[in-house]
């Protein structure tokens, strides 16, 4: 994880601590402020394991990235 973190901090020129806070602050508003679509979203949402209402950068970036190797 933290390879992903340093890489994505040295391509936007921030630091790494900025890159998980940035990425908490987006995850935050999507669960906070989800569209009015019927609940498609939550639906979604509810599929990542998390052990808080809300996941971390870390638990949203391994689910994302076992999502992608299965396919």
């Amino acid at each position: 994880m933290r390879k992903i973190y340093r890489k994505i901090a040295k391509k936007n020129g921030v630091s790494v601590a900025e890159v998980k806070r940035d990425m908490q602050e987006a995850i935050n508003a999507a669960y906070q402020n989800p569209p009015q679509d019927g609940g498609v979203d939550a639906a979604y949402q509810q599929r990542i394991p998390c052990k808080r209402a809300i996941p971390t950068p870390d638990e949203f970036i391994r689910y994302a990235a076992n999502k992608i190797k299965t396919k």
